[in-house]
């Protein structure tokens, strides 16, 4: 396993490699990271993982400085895993060019996380630009968890990059919560909310399956869920898959929540 810490190595390792598998990441590993990088390893020659905390996806400085990181650990679980190479670059390899157009969102796409976290994907997209043409990868994995981001990303990479962009489950652990870095944040009682919180949802879609127009029925569980948790909700939708437009029912459609535990933010979709 080679480790690049900066563009000049990584254009030498990865001169004349083909087929070739990047996963994006902010380090601090866990099983979610370790799916995409065992499809990257089952699907590519070679595979790419980068560690990189993003500071202009966080509208929220406090949120960057407090976000886990683990380089010594991520070394081992991916060296383990028999990757390839493991980017870790600072943010003047990355930044390493003045964009001559500001990336800007559609006003359709200003929705869920877009619409509370402003700035936010804009930094995800600009980021994924710069990563993706350092790298040039034949293909890019992602995990549905961070559903609207693929989705942006997707649209904007594969149009300008001859990289595709593969979307991967979300993986859960025993207690049906979608595993993520922040969750290191969240004490032992605060995890168990959570974790209630995601089976109370995943039961409450398979209720609502049949039902015509679930708008009524959402809000009535919208403030539910805030009394029986005790949680503030930014946002309770449920969304069209695959252009995250408002549905009616069920079919093709996801629940969408960002809510607040203990200050911490933790997004899902069911």
């Amino acid at each position: 396993m080679k480790i690049l810490l900066n563009n000049n190595d990584l254009n030498e390792a990865l001169y004349g490699v083909s087929n070739l598998g990047f996963v994006p990441t902010m380090g601090s590993l866990h099983k979610g990271h370790v799916s995409l990088i065992k499809k990257s390893l089952k699907e590519c020659k070679k595979t790419i993982v980068s560690i990189f905390v993003n500071p202009t996806q966080f509208n929220n400085k406090k949120d960057y400085l407090r976000y886990p990181r683990n380089n010594k650990s991520d070394l081992y679980i991916l060296k383990k895993l028999g990757v390839s190479f493991v980017f870790i670059p600072n943010k003047k390899n990355v930044y390493n060019f003045k964009r001559k157009y500001k990336i800007k969102l559609k006003k359709k796409d200003k929705i869920l996380c877009a619409k509370f976290r402003k700035g936010h994907f804009e930094g995800v997209i600009d980021v994924m630009d710069r990563l993706t043409g350092l790298i040039k990868p034949k293909k890019i994995f992602m995990g549905e968890k961070d559903f609207q981001q693929i989705l942006l990303v997707k649209k904007f990479v594969e149009k300008k990059y001859h990289s595709k962009i593969i979307s991967c489950k979300t993986i859960r652990d025993k207690n049906k919560l979608a595993l993520s870095s922040r969750n290191l944040l969240l004490n032992k009682t605060a995890l168990n909310i959570a974790s209630k919180l995601s089976k109370d949802i995943i039961a409450f879609k398979e209720k609502i399956k049949k039902e015509k127009n679930v708008n009524k029925i959402l809000r009535i569980k919208e403030k539910e869920l805030k009394k029986n948790f005790n949680i503030s909700i930014e946002y309770f939708d449920l969304r069209n898959k695959n252009n995250l437009k408002k549905s009616k029912n069920t079919k093709n459609s996801k629940i969408f929540i960002a809510y607040y535990l203990d200050k911490i933010r933790l997004i899902d979709n069911f």
